[in-house]
């Protein structure tokens, strides 16, 4: 019988693999890599993340990836943008494709009635073919002047975020910026062809999917391993790797995944407060995410909200207002909960602040 693991022991074995028990002293880019990238539609977020999870995290770092093309921001799992390297765009874009289609059509069918869809792409591409970075909107107008009676914000989405393998330009996503979004497709910036799915029934990507996905979140199911990318069709992958796995159960009875020379921590191990950012993947990257967040919050990171970890769990959310990191408790601090809270709150402030003068707030609970 495989050994069960309490939802203690697999908070503190997903903590631990998401460097958020001890920070990691690992580059910047090997971070990105093992993490399996940092969801990124809000584009500060990521260095927020990985100020929490690394030693001595340097934003210039991150940002200096971006614009040496070695990270990207790409739609990719669950059809979000996300900052992964640049090897893994290359790598897994094909293998998402369908889903990204799949679940852009579900939104838009009704809106691209009549239109061809290979027609669309074939169009998007020539449009692009010029190398000049394009706004959704600026691509949706020209496309428009072709099909007319589809909304000019649709027929640009669903080519940047769907049929044509698409990165977001720096300065979108460097440290301090507020620049708006402008695309290009993935080979014209990386200068390297979106590498082609395999061919023979194999399935190399998703076997690499789901090794890289339990190094980073596992022991888990594979529904979250499903929840994470978005990909329905790993039952074939998992069932090439599983000599390689071993089994464990959690206390509903799932059979749960998991790698053999991975940390899996003692479960009384002491867990430290950490600031997530918002739509982190310690939350988003499970199906059951009961093993970091409760039940009765389980939407605050869908919804955006940034979350404080408290003894591994979910127990406050915060902010920045006026300069100062604001937080919410959800529940009843102790003293020394309050106090490990507002020491790595005025750490994130000076963070923020770029070690100036910095302020934070707790509210009370």
């Amino acid at each position: 019988m495989p050994t069960v693991l309490s939802a203690r022991a697999l908070n503190r074995a997903a903590l631990a693999r998401q460097f958020l028990l001890e920070r990691a002293d690992v580059k910047v880019l090997d971070a990105v890599a093992h993490l399996g990238g940092l969801q990124a539609q809000e584009p500060q977020e990521p260095f927020f993340g990985l100020w929490s999870r690394l030693q001595a995290f340097d934003p210039a770092v991150l940002s200096e990836l971006l614009v040496e093309r070695q990270v990207v921001r790409t739609h990719l799992m669950r059809r979000t943008v996300h900052l992964v390297t640049a090897d893994d765009a290359i790598a897994w874009r094909s293998r998402h494709d369908a889903m990204l289609k799949q679940r852009a059509l579900g939104v838009y069918r009704r809106d691209l009635d009549g239109v061809d869809i290979d027609e669309l792409r074939a169009a998007g591409a020539e449009i692009m073919s010029d190398g000049t970075p394009r706004s959704i909107g600026e691509l949706g107008r020209t496309l428009a002047e072709r099909w007319p009676t589809v909304a000019p914000r649709v027929l640009g989405e669903i080519v940047v975020a769907t049929l044509i393998p698409m990165v977001q330009l720096p300065p979108r996503g460097v440290w301090g910026s507020t620049a708006g979004v402008r695309n290009l497709p993935t080979t014209a910036w990386l200068g390297r062809d979106v590498e082609p799915l395999a061919e023979g029934g194999t399935d190399p990507v998703g076997e690499q999917l789901v090794r890289r996905y339990l190094a980073a979140f596992g022991p888990a199911a594979t529904a979250d391993l499903r929840a994470w990318c978005g990909l329905a069709g790993l039952p074939k992958a998992v069932a090439a790797v599983r000599d390689e796995l071993i089994t464990f159960r959690d206390e509903r009875g799932r059979e749960l995944l998991d790698l053999p020379d991975v940390p899996r921590p003692d479960p009384e191990t002491a867990a430290p407060v950490r600031f997530l950012p918002a739509f982190d993947n310690a939350i988003l990257g499970y199906d059951d995410r009961s093993r970091i967040v409760d039940d009765a919050h389980r939407g605050l990171s869908v919804a955006g909200e940034r979350a404080v970890l408290v003894d591994g769990r979910v127990a406050a959310t915060w902010s920045v207002e006026d300069g100062t990191v604001a937080v919410t408790p959800l529940r009843r601090f102790s003293r020394a909960d309050r106090t490990a809270v507002a020491e790595e709150g005025r750490d994130l402030a000076a963070f923020l602040s770029g070690g100036a003068h910095h302020r934070v707030r707790v509210a009370a609970s």
